[in-house]
């Protein structure tokens, strides 16, 4: 099965817990899910976060349980709170 390379992009309070350049190889067909717990497992001081934030690729939040299949941006969003 080939690879593609997700590029992990954090906003919020993960941010400052991930590098900013950080990609991630992976086989074809993994989901968000199974990159985020690479992430997790690679970073464990933001797994919490990571658990917590959104995920979107381009302009469209996507489910966990998205197959990702071609080299992607993979956008984390940190939850907002406030008034």
């Amino acid at each position: 099965m080939p690879q593609i390379k997700i590029q992990i992009e954090a906003f919020g309070a993960v941010e400052r817990q991930l590098p900013q350049d950080l990609e991630i190889i992976c086989k074809s067909q993994s989901t968000v899910s199974e990159v985020l717990a690479q992430v997790g497992q690679d970073y464990p001081a933001a797994f919490a976060m990571i658990e917590r934030c959104a995920c979107a690729i381009g302009e469209d939040i996507i489910p966990r349980q998205t197959q990702l299949n071609a080299n992607s941006t993979l956008v984390l969003l940190s939850p907002v709170a406030g008034g």
